[in-house]
């Protein structure tokens, strides 16, 4: 069993910074593939960002255009999510989200269902 939770959310201008955190509880973090996704009011859940469970491999959707960087640190058994250059549109609740199979290629990691274990969440805000 692995326990999610996020924090780091909030309200920033356009154009600004925030930096998410999801700790995981458990010792068997590291086995773990970590996603990062975002739900709008009325939209899907959608996917953001993943790394493998080593931190070798990375994933980004194709809206994130190098603004978002994914990064993990076993030792502390945390993800984060870098977001820089905010938009209004990535106004949404992020979620962190953890996968136990090992499949080598992206697309896998890209659909909510890949995922055992969620965080409940963490408000994310850019005014215009």
């Amino acid at each position: 069993q692995v326990q999610l939770v996020e924090s780091g959310g909030g309200l920033v201008q356009a154009g600004g910074s925030l930096r998410l955190s999801c700790e995981a509880s458990g010792r068997t973090f590291s086995s773990y593939t970590m996603g990062w996704f975002r739900q709008a009011p009325g939209k899907e859940r959608e996917f953001v960002a993943a790394i493998t469970w080593s931190g070798i491999t990375t994933y980004y959707a194709d809206f994130m255009k190098g603004r978002f960087t994914i990064s993990r640190d076993n030792a502390k058994n945390t993800v984060y999510l870098q977001m820089n250059s905010l938009k209004p549109e990535d106004t949404a609740v992020y979620y962190c989200a953890a996968a136990s199979l090992r499949v080598v290629g992206g697309s896998y990691y890209y659909q909510t269902g890949s995922y055992d274990y969620w965080g409940q969440g963490t408000q994310v805000t850019v005014s215009s």
